[in-house]
C-alpha cells in the first residue's frame, strides 16, 4: 500500500528550483545595477497620458522629497532678488539687473505655487484673462486704471489691451503702426518691446504673425512681467543698463518703446546703440509717448515745453548719429530705420559726430557683456543698395528658408546640410513625442514652451502650427553660438547659464524640453540645482522631456522622485539598442495651503 506520506523527494526539487530561480534573480539586479541601460529593454514605448508615480524613499521607508520653501519665496526670482539688489549702486538701474545668489545662498527647496492656484486659462483666451489667485496683485488695476492695462473681476482678471500711450487697446494701436510700416506682408517677423507693461502690445501681435520679445525689469511696477507670462505671452525680466541684452546682433526686425521712460540720450546715446546692435538691416525703431507730440501733451506729462523739446532734439540728433532715417511721425507715434548697410554711414564727411565703430569683437556675445558706446560693424557690401548679411525670406517661408548665417558659412561647422537634417530631425522626433504624450496634440494643453539647448531651433520650428510659443535658449557654455541663426529663421530665444536660474518668474512654462543639457553642465554644477530651478519655472501638471543617455537619466530621475514629479523612462524614436533615452515627467500639482504652511494642498474645481 502506498504511503500517505510524499516523499521527500519532490520536496528537495522544489527547494532547488527556488533556490536557482532567488539567484537567477539576484544576478539580474547585480547586472542591473552594473549596467542600467539593460533595464530599458523593458520598459514600453506605447503611448500613454498618465506617468507612473513613483517615489525615492529613505531606509526608514519615507518620502524623501525636498521640501517646500516658506510661502515668502512664492514669487521668488533668484537672480532679481529685491533684497539682493539693494546691495548694488542704482546708477543707471544696475540694481536692477542679473544679480544671482552665490552657491551657498541657493535654495534646496520647492518653490510653493500660492493656495488656490490653478491651471491658466487656454489660448487665445488667456490673452484676455488670467486667474487672480494665480497673481495676486491688484496694484496695477488701480495705478493703470485709466490706461486700461488691467482690471480685476472677481476671481480673475481681465486685460482690456490698453497700455499708457494706447488706452483704447493695443488692437487699434498697432492698426495706426500698420498704416506708416507694413506689418502685413511677412518682412517684420520678431520684434521686441522695451518696458512691456503686461505684454499687450506683444500680445495683439500675434494674430499677425509677428512675436515679441517682451521685457521689463522687476520693479515698481508689480508683477508685470508675471501678467504678461499668464497670458501665454514671451516674456522676460531684463532692464536696459550696462549690460548688452541677452540676444545676438541683427535679432530683430522692429523695436518699440511706448512711454518705457528709458533716457536714450544720456550716457552718450549708449542704450538706443545698444538697440541699434539688436536691430536688423533695416530694421524699424517705434518710439512713442514723451516726448513725442509734447505739444499736445506736456501739461498732461507735467513738463516743460523746453525740457520736452531738448529730449526730442537729443533723440533725434542720437538716432541721425546712428545713420537712422526718421520715416514719420504721426500724433503720438514716430517711427525711424536703420539703415540696411554701413556704406554711406561710413563714407559720408557729414557723420564726423557719430559714434565710432566697434573695434574687432563678436557683436553675438551678450552674456554678462558690457555695452559699448560703438557702432556694431554691418556685414560688408558692394553697393549701398545691398543689404548688409543678404535679404532674409519673409514669414513663414523664413522658417525653412537656408538661414543667412548658415549660407555665409558664420557659424562654425553648421552647413546648409545640417540645417536642412536637424529640421528634418526635429519633425520626426516631434512626431514620435506625440505618441508618448498625446497631449502634445490637444490644443490649449500647452501655451508656454521652453527648449533648453536649441541648437538651430529645430523643436520649436516642428511645433509652428500650434498654438503655442517656445522661447529657444542657446546655452552659454555650447561650443557654437546659433541663437542668430534661431533669429534668422523667425524665431525668438535668449543665452542662458543653467548653474544659474533663468530671469523670469515661477510658473512661467507648461513644457520644458531638455535635450542633452545636463551631459553638457556635467561636472559644472549640481543636477539637482538645475532641476529645482526647473521646478521652480515650471507650471503644476507641466511636463519635461529629458533626452540624454542612459545613465544620466537614471540618476535624473532620481532627483525628480524627490521633487515629486510623475515619470518614466521609454526608448527614444530610435529603438532599443541606442544608448540615447528618454525620461517623460509631470510636475504633480500641489500649493501652499491657505494657512501659508508647507503642506500639500488640493486641486480647486
Amino acid at each position: 500500500m502506498a504511503s500517505k506520506w510524499p516523499s521527500p523527494k519532490p520536496t528537495r526539487k522544489i527547494f532547488t528550483i527556488s533556490l536557482i530561480f532567488l539567484l537567477c534573480i539576484c544576478a539580474y539586479f547585480l547586472g542591473l545595477r552594473q549596467h542600467p541601460s539593460s533595464a530599458v529593454a523593458l520598459l514600453r514605448t506605447t503611448p500613454c497620458t498618465t506617468l507612473p508615480n513613483t517615489t525615492t524613499t529613505t531606509t526608514a521607508g519615507k518620502p524623501n522629497y525636498f521640501p517646500a520653501c516658506g510661502m515668502e519665496y512664492s514669487e521668488y526670482t533668484p537672480c532679481e532678488d529685491t533684497k539682493r539688489s539693494l546691495k548694488f549702486t542704482r546708477h543707471r538701474l544696475i540694481y536692477r539687473e542679473r544679480h544671482c545668489p552665490e552657491k551657498e545662498e541657493i535654495l534646496k527647496c520647492r518653490i510653493p505655487p500660492p493656495p488656490g492656484y490653478r491651471n491658466p486659462f487656454p489660448w487665445p483666451e488667456s490673452r484676455d484673462y488670467a486667474w487672480y489667485l494665480n497673481v495676486p496683485h491688484k496694484s496695477l488695476t488701480v495705478e493703470k486704471a485709466v490706461q486700461n492695462w488691467i482690471i480685476y473681476e472677481g476671481e480673475r482678471f481681465r486685460f482690456p489691451g490698453g497700455g499708457t500711450m494706447f488706452p483704447n487697446g493695443a488692437d487699434a494701436y498697432i492698426d495706426k503702426i500698420g498704416k506708416l510700416i507694413n506689418l502685413k506682408d511677412g518682412s517684420i517677423r520678431t520684434a521686441i518691446d522695451t518696458g512691456c507693461g503686461v505684454g499687450s502690445w506683444g500680445a495683439y501681435l500675434l494674430s499677425r504673425d509677428i512675436v515679441t520679445m517682451s521685457f521689463a525689469p522687476r520693479d515698481t511696477h508689480e508683477a508685470q512681467v508675471q501678467f504678461a507670462l499668464e497670458r501665454g505671452v514671451p516674456a522676460l525680466i531684463g532692464v536696459l543698463s550696462s549690460k548688452r541684452l541677452p540676444y545676438p546682433s541683427s535679432a530683430f526686425d522692429m523695436a518699440h518703446c511706448s512711454r518705457c521712460l528709458i533716457p536714450w540720450p544720456q550716457h552718450d546715446g549708449i542704450l538706443l546703440i545698444e538697440v541699434d546692435r539688436v536691430l536688423r538691416p533695416g530694421g524699424y525703431w517705434i518710439l512713442s509717448g514723451p516726448p513725442i507730440n509734447w505739444k499736445q501733451h506736456w501739461k498732461g506729462w507735467q513738463r516743460t515745453k523746453e525740457d520736452l523739446n531738448s529730449e526730442q532734439l537729443a533723440i533725434e540728433k542720437l538716432a541721425k548719429s546712428l545713420c537712422w532715417t526718421k520715416l514719420v511721425e504721426h500724433g503720438d507715434i514716430a517711427i525711424w530705420q536703420k539703415p540696411i548697410n554701413h556704406l554711406n554711414c561710413k563714407t559720408n564727411p557729414k557723420n564726423t559726430n557719430n559714434p565710432p565703430f566697434c573695434k574687432p569683437q563678436d557683436p553675438d556675445k551678450a552674456w554678462y557683456t558690457e555695452m559699448q558706446a560703438c557702432l556694431t560693424h554691418l556685414p560688408q557690401v558692394s553697393s549701398s543698395k545691398e543689404i548688409a548679411g543678404g535679404k532674409l525670406a519673409r514669414w513663414p517661408e523664413r522658417l525653412s528658408a537656408i538661414p543667412q548665417r548658415v549660407s555665409r558659412g558664420t557659424v562654425k561647422g553648421v552647413t546648409e546640410e545640417t540645417f536642412i537634417h536637424d529640421s528634418e530631425l526635429w519633425r520626426k522626433r516631434l512626431s514620435y513625442y506625440r505618441t508618448i504624450n498625446n497631449q502634445l496634440s490637444q490644443p490649449g494643453r500647452y501655451r508656454n514652451f521652453l527648449d533648453m539647448n536649441a541648437f538651430l531651433g529645430g523643436f520649436a520650428a516642428a511645433l509652428v502650427d500650434d498654438p503655442v510659443w517656445v522661447m529657444n535658449v542657446v546655452p552659454v557654455d555650447v561650443k557654437v553660438n546659433t541663437l542668430g541663426v534661431i533669429y534668422d529663421r523667425g524665431l525668438i530665444g535668449t543665452y542662458q547659464d543653467w548653474c544659474e536660474a533663468m530671469s523670469t518668474y515661477p510658473r512661467t512654462y507648461d513644457f520644458i524640453h531638455a535635450d542633452s543639457v545636463f551631459s553638457l553642465y556635467e561636472n559644472r554644477c549640481e543636477r539637482e540645482d538645475i532641476l529645482l530651478e526647473m521646478d521652480r519655472i515650471l507650471r503644476p501638471e507641466g511636463s519635461v522631456i529629458f533626452r540624454e543617455n542612459i545613465d544620466i537619466l537614471t540618476k535624473i530621475k532620481t532627483i525628480t522622485d524627490r521633487l515629486n514629479w510623475s515619470s518614466q523612462i521609454v526608448h527614444s524614436e530610435d529603438g532599443s539598442y541606442h544608448m540615447e533615452k528618454l525620461l517623460f515627467a509631470v510636475k504633480n500639482y500641489w500649493t501652499a495651503s491657505p494657512e501659508h504652511s508647507n503642506q500639500q494642498g488640493s486641486k480647486p474645481t
